[in-house]
């Protein structure tokens, strides 16, 4: 992590996502994930207000952990796979599949990227498929919640299936989505973590200290 306050110990550079080919657990930096998640759109920048990645995740985060019904690990679990759940963007930023084979392609390169940063965050490589469509609908439900406050459409109509969530989505600029993606990180996984980034940076730490400078 590299967040400097005045007067603090220069850290090491963020390590930034790259080339998507053989992206490892080791090659994972949190802080530069979280930076790169909150400054990226939502639905390819269609949308009348900004909404990044970064905020969706915190969001679909924070409805997961307050569900009823869960155990306290399958809720923190959960909540985490919620977070990290668009991260393989920052890696294919960009990329259009211009053919089947190129979308088979880019899928699999998605899948290795997930799985990298699933072990990295101390997750199971696979979410078991009842928790799965859990998320998949708590998603779909803030996707609803979008539409409703950031995109002036109906949240509910013809051929709409998920109500939106109670709460209302407000912009947020990319600096505070960021921390707040990666304060919400080290809530669910900081302390489970031998290290946050190949630097070996400490993520409760680093945080505690962008918030005091």
């Amino acid at each position: 992590m590299t967040v400097n306050p005045a007067g603090a110990k220069p850290r090491a550079p963020l390590t930034w996502p790259g080339d998507p080919e053989d992206v490892t657990a080791e090659d994972i930096d949190f802080e530069a994930l979280a930076h790169v998640l909150a400054n990226t759109c939502r639905r390819g920048g269609c949308c009348r207000q900004y909404h990044s990645i970064a905020a969706h995740a915190v969001i679909v985060s924070e409805e997961i952990a307050a569900l009823d019904g869960l155990e306290d690990e399958d809720r923190r679990t959960l909540a985490l796979h919620a977070l990290i759940a668009g991260a393989a963007s920052a890696w294919l930023r960009g990329r259009l599949p211009d053919s089947q084979r190129a979308a088979d392609r880019t899928a699999k390169l998605a899948t290795g990227i997930e799985t990298a940063v699933r072990q990295a965050a101390g997750l199971d490589a696979v979410l078991e498929e009842e928790h799965g469509e859990l998320l998949r609908f708590v998603t779909r439900m803030a996707a609803a919640t979008e539409s409703r406050d950031l995109l002036d459409e109906p949240a509910v109509g013809a051929g709409v299936a998920f109500p939106p969530l109670k709460r209302r989505i407000r912009s947020i600029p990319p600096d505070r989505a960021a921390q707040a993606w990666l304060a919400r990180f080290c809530a669910l996984a900081g302390d489970r973590i031998a290290t946050a980034a190949p630097g070996g940076g400490d993520p409760a730490k680093d945080v505690a200290d962008a918030s005091a400078s």
